[in-house]
């Protein structure tokens, strides 16, 4: 199955709504079409041509999920769990989500950014308290959140030991999970195993590294597929997710799948 760029589109950011229900309308009869809303920042936002090869993670996730769950990617570059919130990013999700559909949240790398009063937030304060707008806001609706740790950065110590990078903010999620009874997806922990089962040279080609660049934040193809994978396990594990509505968790994903669209002038 490859993805289209009608599909690439209907899962990116700004997608007029009547796009996307034409693409649930489409969904596998006898089945209850859903979507997948997807709040985040710029290791799953949909990527353009002009930054090709970096992909969000999220750019694989439909290749994992069945065609009755459609992918709305609303994550967006250098946004942070406040920043979405205050510049409104929140609101059009919030406006379309229907009884059934699932909030996946993921924030942190931008929270973090102490030195940015727009963006940063506090561990175990502003950031939980963001954290329950999302969460609010979904099951205001009908609407299931799921709560998602940072992926981890490509950081590894002298020993070759990968580093975590988040400081407190996946156990401050995990603290907020537990506590509004919300599905976690340990995505921090998962992908710093995974680095470090992989080591320092491979994770290279995990990552947007390239001839003039080397970006230990950001994934190209085989990366972006490997963290939408966790993604997908983990949302079956935690029964998010029933058998029915993933596919290929073991099978390898044809980097030539991945598309790039020109960006909206």
């Amino acid at each position: 199955m490859s993805i289209t760029r009608r599909r690439v589109a209907v899962a990116g950011i700004g997608v007029p709504l009547a796009l996307a229900m034409n693409g649930t309308a489409r969904a596998t009869a006898g089945r209850r079409s859903r979507t997948l809303y997807i709040a985040g920042d710029s290791t799953a936002a949909q990527k353009y041509a002009d930054a090709a090869p970096e992909t969000g993670w999220a750019m694989a996730l439909p290749f994992l999920l069945h065609r009755h769950l459609t992918v709305a990617n609303h994550a967006v570059n250098g946004r942070s769990s406040k920043s979405f919130v205050d510049e409104g990013r929140l609101d059009p999700i919030l406006s379309s989500i229907r009884p059934g559909d699932l909030l996946l949240i993921q924030f942190a790398h931008n929270d973090e950014k102490a030195e940015d009063p727009s963006r940063y937030t506090e561990p175990w304060t502003t950031y939980q308290e963001y954290l329950r707008r999302y969460v609010e806001g979904a099951r205001g609706r009908g609407a299931r959140p799921v709560l998602a740790t940072a992926v981890e950065r490509r950081r590894f110590d002298a020993d070759g030991r990968a580093v975590p990078s988040h400081g407190e903010y996946p156990a401050a999620m995990r603290a907020l999970a537990q506590e509004e009874r919300v599905a976690l997806l340990d995505i921090q922990a998962l992908s710093l195993a995974l680095w470090q089962e992989l080591g320092a040279e491979e994770t290279k080609a995990y990552f947007n590294w390239t001839a003039t660049e080397q970006d230990n934040t950001h994934f190209n193809p085989p990366g972006a597929i490997a963290v939408a994978r966790l993604l997908a396990r983990e949302l079956l594990r935690t029964r998010v997710l029933a058998p029915r509505d993933v596919r290929r968790l073991d099978e390898e994903i044809p980097q030539s799948w991945i598309t790039w669209p020109e960006a909206a002038a």
